[in-house]
């Protein structure tokens, strides 16, 4: 039998990189009308792949609207090959979540228009994600395609006894940490091995010689798969004659013009029994460590923070709100939602949220952002209006001013809610606003405390009366400004469930004083609560100690600056540099709140720093040198560095929290915040994506880069038998295990994008304010870090809470709206589907132990989903194998 070779047609298309979007968008636009011309008139042109990502149609039809018939017409045919994703994502960058709803919405956008292609496709993704296999098959999908990750063998086909992440061929099984295993398939000689095929014979007969000889290397059947395109490439318009001279010249080879579909069920159907297997996350940790571009979590790190924040609006505020409300309302905003998820996924391919793209990518993601955000906080407030509605507040005293805390998270909360209290407004329609403003402002100043709905006094700080502007608007009538007398209230919620709420009341009366003593002592150096104790020592570094353990964790938080003379994609620090740190440099403490409930101080370190890298860098780009061989070093002017962090300590947390802002007026360097443990292990954890995944903390024997850089979300903890640290953070995706040390990156400046050229990106050095958010918790007995690693995630989700009045409603003053609960357990997503309203509860395990998980909603049933939310059993039980990610309908 002929050795089969298949090839695919595709371009793989990058929506916006080393040139702006709409330049890359009009490329789109004429491709695809070449591509459509090619399919009407060359009978032979098989099929075309559309990279897996469903947005290229919505980009084309955006211009040429008139052609909608003719795309429909080819996808009918098979000629076009779509879906099943969205877009191309970076799946280590964004959300759990996101990666899901990549897939629900590519599929739901796929089927509108015929057949996807049932294949996970990560051409060019940034390494990949552990749990992919589980997150395939829960979507049905049993294969994926990949470019990055794993480095093949050849020739000898022998995998070496330390080489997790290599495989003898192209084709593996991958399996992930649940036991979850699927088809693998590695572009071993890139997506570009059968670009631009010749027609010319002689030509035909180099190119193919050369070309089946690279991918009979590492093939493992005599099926073999040769991709004829590459990124932004055009349509081969002559592949038909292509495949026509490359049959006459190799007789022995069968080409042939196909698909995905039927490559993979031909090779499928031919896999030898030795075929290896990879396990877990793919992220090239067998080479030399220069070019898995994890760095890319730290570029224009501004991205990511509001990544983080549009995220946690969409999945943990609105989406869960709107769920609740729909027991008020009998709605749920399905379009509004769907439309705020694609927005934001337009920032998730790999060049975009990994901020390694020209200037003008990163500046055109700024408003999708923020477009995104809005959608979330509309749908969040239309919610509230209708859950405050139906709340029932009538118990409260007949001059009090209810107000709502809801908790919705996964993991029962405690802590304190911020919410602001009208007292009293004028209309415009009663005066000037001047005047009302200073009649307000003129008013007796009341003394308050707040109550439950029992009428038992509630820990609060409630600040001075203030007078401003706002604004109501009615559903049913023209907008109504005011002026308005109100109080900011911050309430101590304790215990509150997941997915609950929790109704309080302002009433005109002094507040009983809290009996317990102030967080801040001795001047500003220590924050202390029952938990633990926290001093700012001599040289502006903290010392911790955990009360439970009495273990103490010193020279903490202590910020490190060094050079960066490589790009976006990758960190170089200078040959020979040093870091400086911020314990050389003289410091300040103020204190900013101190009272019972909370603590605040403020720590300034101003530190001198280098300007930029020398002048040798710029040269250096000029000449397109590989960032591995630069001898630039940082320059010999300095320049003041400030970096002002907030330390708080709630009374009820075990978590202390930190808020850094700095002015950066360098280019070319890298800020970090260090956290020493004393604990020397193997292995470290950290969150990822469906996964808390255990990294080994020192590199193969194939590594050579200085650095290790990962990924993280919410955390990433070291511990031994006796204890350990949960460092947490917002937005802050990248950090690095050196000996004891969790390193958090807080800023990373560079000037150019790199990769294949010089392109310039001077926005990338990230010049002006910044802030950063994060945390630390210390923990006992391994088992009990599983807590600090909820606490967390949640610590990302921002309260929720509303002012209202005193009414009747069919919804009781306080309720959990649902239990999810389990020691484990994180809940990832409270939601509802489209088909039949039906609530979607998704969360995973975060041990490598089974664990009890009990969902209950009263009066409903369950049913257990997969990640499309087709239902695949008709009854849930509640125990939760290692690493399982599981989606429950609940149905009322």
């Amino acid at each position: 039998m002929k050795k089969q070779v298949y090839i695919i047609s595709h371009s793989h298309w990058d929506r916006e990189w080393y040139m702006p979007y709409e330049q890359h968008h009009m490329r789109l636009v004429e491709l695809m009308d070449d591509l459509l011309e090619l399919i009407e008139n060359d009978p032979e042109f098989h099929s075309f792949h559309l990279d897996g990502q469903t947005i290229i149609l919505d980009d084309y039809l955006e211009v040429r609207p008139e052609k909608r018939e003719a795309v429909k017409a080819a996808i009918k045919q098979g000629k076009l090959q779509i879906g099943p994703f969205y877009i191309l994502q970076d799946d280590f960058l964004i959300s759990a979540e996101s990666n899901t709803r990549n897939m629900l919405i590519g599929m739901a956008e796929s089927k509108k228009w015929g057949t996807p292609v049932m294949l996970g496709y990560f051409p060019d993704t940034f390494g990949n994600m552990g749990q992919t296999p589980q997150m395939m098959l829960q979507a049905n999908l049993e294969s994926a395609a990949f470019g990055r990750g794993v480095k093949p063998i050849g020739f000898d086909n022998e995998v070496l006894p330390d080489d997790q992440f290599t495989s003898q061929y192209s084709e593996m099984h991958w399996e992930g940490p649940d036991g979850s295993q699927i088809f693998g398939l590695l572009f071993a000689n890139w997506y570009s091995n059968g670009n631009e095929i010749p027609v010319d014979k002689a030509e035909a007969k180099a190119f193919w010689t050369q070309k089946l000889q690279d991918v009979e290397k590492f093939g493992a059947t005599n099926h073999y798969l040769m991709m004829n395109g590459v990124d932004h490439q055009p349509v081969q318009k002559d592949i038909s004659a292509a495949i026509r001279t490359a049959n006459e010249l190799f007789p022995e080879y069968e080409f042939k013009h196909a698909s995905f579909t039927e490559y993979l069920e031909a090779v499928q159907a031919d896999l030898p029994d030795d075929l290896g297997t990879v396990t877990g996350e793919l992220t090239s940790q067998e080479t030399d460590g220069w070019y898995t571009l994890a760095n890319t979590a730290s570029s224009r790190v501004y991205l990511k923070q509001w990544n983080t924040k549009v995220s946690r609006q969409l999945e943990n505020v609105a989406e869960p709100l709107a769920t609740m409300a729909y027991e008020a309302s009998g709605s749920y905003p399905h379009d509004m939602l769907d439309h705020a998820w694609k927005t934001l996924m337009q920032n998730h391919p790999h060049d975009s949220i990994c901020g390694c793209s020209v200037d003008e990518v990163h500046r055109e993601m700024m408003p999708r952002f923020e477009k995104a955000n809005e959608i979330g906080k509309f749908v969040a407030d239309e919610a509230l209006r209708n859950l405050v509605a139906a709340i029932d507040t009538s118990r409260f005293p007949e001059e009090s001013r209810p107000f709502v805390v809801f908790n919705t998270t996964g993991s029962t909360r405690s802590g304190l809610v911020e919410v602001v209290i009208e007292l009293e407004r004028k209309t415009f329609r009663e005066g000037l606003p001047s005047k009302l403003y200073h009649e307000l402002l003129a008013k007796p100043k009341g003394s308050y405390s707040v109550i439950d709905e029992q009428g038992k006094p509630v820990a609060a700080i409630i600040s001075e009366e203030e007078v401003l502007f706002d604004y109501e608007l009615p559903k049913d009538a023209f907008r109504i400004p005011f002026m308005k007398r109100f109080v900011t209230v911050q309430v101590e919620a304790n215990q509150l469930p997941e997915f609950s709420w929790q109704t309080f009341a302002l009433v005109e009366k002094a507040a009983t004083p809290v009996e317990s003593a102030p967080i801040v002592s001795e001047g500003g150096r220590k924050l202390a609560n029952a938990h633990l104790e926290a001093v700012i020592t001599e040289n502006g570094s903290l010392t911790i100690t955990d009360k439970a353990t009495q273990k103490t964790y010193r020279n903490l938080l202590v910020f490190e600056d060094v050079g960066d003379i490589a790009n976006e994609y990758i960190f170089k620090q200078p040959e020979g540099d040093q870091a400086i740190l911020s314990t050389q440099f003289p410091h300040q403490v103020t204190i900013e709140q101190n009272d019972p409930l909370v603590g605040i101080v403020r720590l300034t370190q101003e530190l001198q720093i280098p300007v930029s890298a020398d002048d040798r860098l710029l040269e250096e780009q000029k000449a397109v040198v590989d960032f591995r061989f630069r001898k630039a070093q940082r320059s010999q002017e300095l320049v003041a560095f400030k970096i002002e962090t907030e330390i708080r300590l709630e009374r009820t947390s075990n978590r202390l929290a930190f808020k850094t802002t700095v002015n950066n007026q360098s280019k070319d360097h890298r800020l970090r915040v260090l956290f020493p443990t004393g604990i020397i292990t193997d292995f470290h954890e950290a969150d990822s994506i469906y996964e808390v995944v255990k990294r080994p903390n020192q590199v193969s024997s194939h590594w050579e880069n200085p650095t290790n850089p990962q990924h993280q979300h919410a955390f990433v903890n070291l511990h031994d038998e006796t204890g350990g640290m949960t460092v947490s953070n917002f937005g802050l995706n990248e950090y690095e295990i050196v000996k004891d040390q969790i390193c958090l990156t807080l800023l990373r400046c560079t000037g150019e994008l790199g990769d294949w050229g010089y392109f310039p990106t001077p926005e990338a050095q990230c010049l002006g304010s910044h802030t950063f958010e994060y945390g630390v918790a210390c923990h006992g007995a391994p088992e009990e870090r599983y807590e600090t690693y909820r606490q967390a995630q949640a610590a990302q989700v921002p309260w929720t809470a509303s002012q209202t009045d005193k009414h009747q409603g069919k919804l009781a003053s306080s309720n959990q709206y649902m239990e999810a609960h389990g020691t484990t357990v994180a809940i990832t997503a409270l939601k509802r589907n489209r088909q039949d309203q039906q609530i979607v509860l998704r969360g995973y395990n975060l041990a490598d132990q089974a664990t009890a998980f009990h969902v209950q909603k009263e009066q409903a049933t369950l049913c257990l989903l997969n990640l499309l939310e087709e239902e695949q059993a008709s009854s849930v039980n509640e125990q939760l194998h290692p690493y399982e990610i599981r989606t429950i309908g609940v149905k009322e």
